[in-house]
């Protein structure tokens, strides 16, 4: 099974991915996780992506297309994957296609910004792993530090009121129309942002079991 995971910065992606890889045993391929390593390591790729990253834009797609092409022909991809931040935009789908990429289902996450926005503030993310955390919603056991890999927990760049706002901006100007586009293929599931992540959980396993 192939997947799109669709949905505001903050409204909870990544959970939902790790939901659908653990029912169906494939890997979360996220291309923001792509661009930060690849910022993290230096790499002439990072590099490129560094200057878009920093003002809270997109990367073009004649810069990510081609790594993300390159991450799914990669073996674990074989029996599907789940993508997480792409595609963002009604060319990169119809790209997808032009690829011979057939995608199963999309779920979309709808939050509300103004919750995105304060959640958001209060991320925290591990330096090592990638976990996540929320200083009030979802706390580490010990201050400052991942529970996982006992790494030091960060606040990403992009993690300020500002750059989230207008990262907000851009996807209801840009990505959101997505949803209209999967919906008339026939592959769009709008999962509802619950208070309780497990809640959300819950309605996400009700639409794939569905397929």
């Amino acid at each position: 099974m192939n997947f799109v995971v669709l949905g505001a910065p903050g409204a909870g992606k990544g959970t939902q991915a790790s939901v659908l890889s653990q029912k169906y045993n494939i890997p979360i391929i996220s291309t923001g996780k792509i661009i930060r390593d690849a910022m993290r390591d230096n790499t002439p790729f990072g590099e490129k992506c560094r200057p878009y990253m920093d003002i809270g834009s997109l990367v073009p797609d004649e810069l990510i297309i081609p790594e993300l092409s390159k991450r799914l022909k990669e073996p674990d991809c074989k029996n599907g994957f789940i993508l997480d931040g792409f595609p963002r935009t009604i060319p990169q789908a119809i790209e997808l296609n032009r690829k011979g990429i057939i995608i199963d289902a999309v779920i979309s996450l709808e939050v509300d910004d103004e919750i995105i926005v304060k959640r958001l503030l209060g991320r925290r993310i591990c330096s090592n792993c990638g976990a996540s955390y929320h200083i009030a919603d979802n706390p580490p056991k010990s201050p400052h530090k991942c529970d996982k890999c006992g790494h030091d927990l960060i606040v990403r760049e992009d993690d300020n009121e500002k750059i989230i706002r207008a990262r907000l901006k851009m996807y209801h100007e840009r990505t959101a129309p997505l949803k209209t586009y999967y919906s008339g293929c026939d592959k769009l599931k709008v999962i509802p942002g619950q208070a309780n992540v497990e809640d959300t959980i819950k309605l996400t396993l009700e639409a794939v079991n569905n397929l």
